[in-house]
C-alpha cells in the first residue's frame, strides 16, 4: 500500500510538470543507479543512466551514461571509484541540435551515521571533461546526502524514508577557449524527496530538485531506482 501511494504521488505531480514547457520552468529527471561488490573482494563497479528532459518527456535535456570501478579498502569506511561518463545534451524547444561530453573521474564515498537514523554520506568527485567545442576542462564536486526513515529506524523493507542532498560544484578554471570563461562558481544542487525500500537490493526515490548557476535556476523532478545487485 505504502509503494502503490508512492507511484500514485510521482503521478500526479508529473501532471504538474509536463504542462511546464518552458525552459525556466520544471522539467524531469529520470535515473537508475546500480552497485555490485564482486564476491570475496575488494572491489566492485557502480555508474548511473540518466535521461534529463525539459518538459518531462519529449523534449531531452540530457542523455547521461556513467559507470565506473569501486574499491572498498577494509575496515577503511570509504569507496573510492574510477569511471567514465559519456554525456549528450540537447537544445531546448524544437532543436535537434546536441552536444557531446566525455568525461573522467575519481570519487570518494564515505558514508556515516549519526544516532538510531540519520544516515549520512559524503561524496567528493574529481572531474576531467572533454567538452565539445571546448578547451579541456575540470571541475570539483561536494555532495552531502541525508536519508531519514520514517516508519522504521533503518533502511529495511518497507521502509519509507525522507531524502535530502545538497551538492556544491567548483569549476578548476575559468578560460575554456577562444576566449570564452565561465565563472569558478558552477552549480548548486538542493533536493527534497521521498524514498521507499521494496527489497534489500531494490529501493525507489521521488522527489524535487533546485539547481541554481550563476546565470538561472531551474526545478527538476526527480525519479530514481536504486540497485545493488
Amino acid at each position: 500500500m505504502r509503494f502503490k501511494l508512492f507511484v500514485l504521488l510521482f503521478f500526479l505531480l508529473s501532471n504538474y510538470c509536463f504542462s511546464q514547457v518552458e525552459e525556466s520552468q520544471t522539467g524531469a529527471w529520470y535515473m537508475y543507479f546500480y552497485n555490485h561488490q564482486f564476491k570475496d573482494s575488494l572491489w566492485g563497479i557502480q555508474g548511473d543512466f540518466q535521461y534529463r528532459d525539459w518538459q518531462g518527456l519529449g523534449d531531452m535535456e540530457q542523455l547521461l551514461l556513467r559507470s565506473g570501478i569501486t574499491y572498498s579498502p577494509k575496515n577503511a569506511g570509504v569507496k573510492f571509484t574510477l569511471g567514465y561518463g559519456n554525456i549528450t545534451t540537447g537544445q531546448f524547444g524544437e532543436s535537434e541540435e546536441t552536444s557531446g561530453e566525455s568525461r573522467i573521474y575519481q570519487e570518494a564515498l564515505i558514508p556515516q551515521k549519526l544516532g538510531n537514523r540519520f544516515y549520512l554520506v559524503h561524496r567528493f568527485r574529481y572531474e576531467q571533461r572533454f567538452v565539445e567545442d571546448q578547451d579541456f576542462r575540470t571541475r570539483y564536486r561536494y555532495n552531502l546526502f541525508l536519508n531519514i526513515p520514517i516508519n522504521t529506524k533503518t533502511l529495511s523493507p518497507k521502509t519509507i524514508y525522507a531524502a535530502l542532498y545538497n551538492e556544491l560544484f567548483i569549476n578548476g578554471q575559468t578560460d575554456i577557449g577562444d576566449g570564452r570563461e565561465v565563472q569558478i562558481f558552477d552549480r548548486n544542487r538542493t533536493y527534497l524527496g521521498m524514498g521507499y525500500v521494496l527489497n534489500p537490493k531494490i529501493r525507489f526515490q521521488f522527489g524535487w530538485m533546485n539547481q541554481k548557476t550563476a546565470n538561472w535556476g531551474k526545478g527538476q523532478l526527480q525519479l530514481s531506482m536504486h540497485h545493488n545487485f
